[in-house]
């Protein structure tokens, strides 16, 4: 089925000694419906929250680094930077959200209670975070907790003194130091060098007891054509990591959102190959699926959208956070693509 670059290619690639590999399409691989979790930082936070509150029923487990509630921006840039980022205009109204989700629920924009009482869930944040201000990720708790049908058994919050605003990693030497950032101040790729394992962590509150990393050369990580799913904010290429057993099909899915700053445009494949998904899906047949957002005068950092940037420049009360927003519908596409039987 090996129509993508095997795994020696990819490392070409990221080295730049490849340029015009052509692209694959996503490949079908039958991954399993419902066991699928969605894993994101900071803006890929934020539309991990968008994508399980559209379609709860699609989704296991919901992991959120550094972000705050569900729709929190509600359509507003403002709002974005000055209450879901800082909260100089104060903290969000979460009763004002609650009314937005029934309301959306009344028109099937989004999961009925019952979906969204079934997600299992997992909330970090970095203390130091000087970015997304670390009080937004407890609202975001509050409201998962609303929502859950047994919050102490389906809810995990979790803080890290001393840590900033990024993905914390557990170090090893097969990571470039260029490809680090400090754990306190971030920057850079914005991956962390805590000497924190965070993806073991959220993938094992999420599926459980899971079988201990291994090397992620029993893994392909191919890229592919993400023309196929064109839309505003979207890169032209992305990512997927399949582990040699799941070529098959029948493996479970992992969807992990970059945040801002962190598309493999602006930080090669450092996040892609170092987040530490890869050891564990490779360990436990869990395919990743890596999409990649891009750059734009909309949208210089190359954030996902969870303010509204995508939807019509006419469009008073934009519908990004429903199931009708365009990088929501593009997202859930690759999922169905990658949930179709394999080519024979």
């Amino acid at each position: 089925m090996k129509a993508f670059p095997p795994f020696i290619v990819g490392l070409l690639l990221s080295a730049g000694v490849v340029a015009d590999e052509p692209l694959a399409d996503l490949p079908s691989l039958g991954t399993t419906p419902g066991t699928i979790s969605v894993i994101g930082i900071s803006s890929g936070g934020y539309m991990a929250t968008q994508l399980a509150v559209a379609w709860p029923e699609r989704f296991q487990g919901l992991a959120v680094l550094a972000a705050g509630p569900w729709s929190c921006a509600q359509g507003s840039l403002g709002r974005a930077l000055g209450q879901c980022m800082a909260t100089r205009r104060g903290p969000p109204d979460l009763e004002s959200l609650n009314l937005r989700l029934r309301d959306y629920q009344a028109h099937e924009l989004v999961g009925d209670a019952a979906g969204l009482a079934g997600l299992r869930a997992f909330v970090w944040h970095g203390e130091a975070d000087t970015i997304v201000a670390p009080s937004l990720s407890d609202a975001l708790s509050e409201q998962l907790g609303n929502w859950l049908a047994s919050p102490d058994e389906q809810l995990k919050v979790a803080r890290s003194p001393g840590v900033g605003h990024g993905w914390p990693i557990q170090s090893n030497e097969q990571i470039p130091p260029s490809w680090l950032a400090e754990c306190r101040t971030g920057g850079g790729t914005h991956l962390l060098a805590c000497g924190m394992d965070i993806s073991g962590q959220a993938l094992g509150w999420l599926h459980g007891e899971l079988t201990p990393p291994a090397a992620s050369d029993s893994a392909t990580l191919m890229r592919f054509d993400q023309d196929d799913f064109a839309v505003r904010g979207f890169g032209s290429v992305g990512y997927l990591l399949i582990p040699d057993e799941c070529e098959p099909g029948g493996c479970d899915l992992t969807v992990a959102l970059h945040g801002c700053g962190m598309d493999s445009k602006q930080i090669g494949e450092a996040f892609v190959r170092h987040s530490g998904l890869n050891e564990w899906a490779a360990a436990n047949r869990r395919v990743v699926l890596y999409p990649q957002a891009e750059t734009s005068l909309a949208n210089p950092q190359g954030c996902w959208d969870w303010w509204g940037f995508t939807e019509s420049t006419w469009q008073l009360d934009p519908l990004h956070d429903t199931r009708e927003g365009v990088q929501v519908r593009a997202l859930m596409a690759m999922i169905d693509r990658l949930e179709e039987a394999p080519d024979d």
